[in-house]
């Protein structure tokens, strides 16, 4: 009877013993296959803060909070990506897939701002007015709480036209000015040479203007009628 109850205590001691190994293991293996959620978190700021460069002025990136009660399995090569229609201007969201050795995807909510100078009318803008410089203010402010469009340089917006009237401070976008494009001719011994460009000013016929041609150069000529500049060499 003793042998007996000895064999019983011995098994069950290793089944104990089994039992918590088993536990044990289970436990430490959930703790190594959960996936960090912070990181799935840098890694999306990382991939926005990627996406804005070349974006005029500074960019921030705000990253919202992830359920901290989802379960996601440990991923070692986490994938960012834009879902179609989003893009990293103002708020968004940022895809996170995983493929080896689970295959999950989840969405994180993001804000992006950019803090950047922007144009604005210095004073009242008559319609049919060419822009010129001082006609121009620079603000400064997140240009994704701005309605699209807006120019950023002083070099996008002179030498158009004024195509609505604006009071001062509007802030000034694309469809506000029109380009007005004139015709170079440039005159020398021997040749005559023809471009388009836009005029960095207004100017009555006789007249020295400016004139931005395509390749970027400033160029100075007379204004004649019919939209023409007349440069001599």
């Amino acid at each position: 009877m003793a042998q007996i109850t000895f064999v019983l205590m011995s098994f069950l001691m290793t089944a104990t013993c089994y039992a918590d190994s088993v536990t044990t293991s289970a436990t430490l293996l959930s703790q190594v296959a959960k996936q960090n959620l912070p990181a799935i978190k840098v890694k999306v700021a990382e991939f926005l803060e990627m996406q804005t460069i070349g974006y005029p002025g500074k960019a921030r990136v705000h990253v919202g909070a992830i359920d901290p009660n989802i379960k996601l399995a440990h991923c070692p090569d986490l994938q960012t990506f834009l879902p179609a229609g989003s893009r990293a201007w103002g708020k968004t969201s940022v895809g996170v897939r995983c493929t080896m050795p689970s295959n999950w995807t989840i969405y994180v909510q993001a804000t992006v701002s950019i803090e950047a100078q922007y144009l604005v009318a210095a004073a009242p803008l008559a319609q049919g007015h060419v822009v010129t410089r001082q006609d121009l203010l620079f603000e400064k402010g997140d240009l994704t709480q701005l309605p699209a469009g807006v120019f950023t340089d002083m070099a996008q917006a002179i030498g158009r036209s004024v195509s609505m009237s604006m009071n001062v401070g509007t802030v000034l976008r694309q469809e506000m000015l029109k380009i007005t494009p004139v015709k170079v001719t440039s005159v020398g011994e021997g040749f005559s040479v023809s471009a388009e460009g836009k005029a960095m000013a207004k100017a009555n016929e006789g007249q020295l203007v400016q004139v931005k041609v395509a390749s970027g150069q400033i160029v100075t000529g007379i204004a004649r009628t019919g939209g023409l500049v007349e440069v001599n060499f």
